[in-house]
């Protein structure tokens, strides 16, 4: 809108200057003063018009006074001497990772500190946040449009170095880890607070710990399953002399049960009615019994 101003301008002081000056283009001197006046009216008029985006504010500025209303997204009427700076106040997330071009920055960019037993512990982590639409214009007097590099990225930084140290290094890898993560978004969600910044969430992508102590976790690990399987095998093994037990103690039982329960008048029943099959087989032909009771003499007449 300026440049159609300033191009206005010139075009009206060309066209004074063949006016004045008696040459073959001073015929055209009119023209270009109309064209002249036609450009400033069409920069002015487009200038007095402003254009907001969705899922963005403006900012109006005047000789560096910042006005405290913001413009909303839609299309507005103001003044033409106003400065409009648009902020986003859409979701918009940081990273700053160990791998290579992951993050928002080129190269290394993940966080190291040192855990309460002074190792030193690599963390990957995602700063989601947005602005907030009313501070916009505090934002934009007090820190400006960069507000990522001088409020994001060290506040994120340094209230994870302040918060690690309450950690050891297997602890924030393991059994603290959401307990971490929940200090540290009570911490930076303050911070961003007071600056106009609204934390929606703080995603920590990844704990990387020294080979040392990675080592001695995979090992612990390994005991862990080999007594896990130990157990095992002790529990089956005793199940199985649980159950051979049992079993002895029934065969026992049974055999107290015969011993005790069979009288000799049933024993001698029972002689009997074998005796009895054996006269009635086909086979069978004298039968010699004694006196005492004692067991028949069976012969047969083969």
């Amino acid at each position: 809108m300026i440049l159609l101003i300033l191009l206005g301008f010139l075009l009206v002081l060309v066209s004074a200057s063949l006016k004045k000056n008696l040459n073959p283009f001073s015929q055209y001197s009119s023209i270009l003063k109309i064209i002249g006046f036609l450009v400033i009216a069409v920069g002015l008029l487009s200038s007095t018009f402003k254009q907001i985006d969705a899922g963005k504010v403006g900012v109006k500025s005047l000789y560096g006074q910042v006005d405290s209303d913001v413009l909303e997204s839609g299309l507005h009427l103001i003044n033409p001497l106003l400065d409009v700076t648009t902020f986003d106040i859409q979701t918009q997330n940081y990273t700053m990772s160990a791998v290579h071009n992951e993050g928002s920055q080129v190269g290394d960019d993940a966080i190291r500190v040192l855990s309460n037993d002074g190792l030193e512990v690599v963390i990957d982590l995602t700063v989601l946040y947005r602005i907030s639409p009313n501070d916009a214009p505090t934002i934009f007097k007090q820190i400006g449009v960069d507000y990522t590099d001088k409020i994001v990225r060290p506040v994120t930084r340094t209230r994870i170095r302040d918060n690690a140290v309450y950690y050891d290094a297997v602890a924030l890898y393991s059994t603290k880890r959401n307990e971490f993560q929940q200090r540290i978004f009570k911490s930076i969600e303050d911070d961003f607070k007071k600056r106009g910044l609204v934390l929606e969430q703080l995603l920590i992508r990844n704990i990387n710990l020294p080979a040392s102590v990675k080592l001695s976790i995979e090992s612990k690990i390994n005991a862990e399953q080999d007594a896990q399987k130990m157990t095992f095998v002790l529990q089956k093994e005793k199940q199985e002399a649980e159950r051979k037990r049992v079993e002895a103690q029934g065969i026992a039982d049974y055999q107290r049960i015969i011993s005790t329960g069979l009288s000799d008048k049933q024993l001698q029943y029972e002689q009997i009615k074998a005796q009895k099959e054996l006269a009635a087989s086909p086979n069978t032909k004298i039968i010699f019994m004694n006196s005492k009771g004692n067991a028949p003499i069976i012969l047969s007449d083969k």
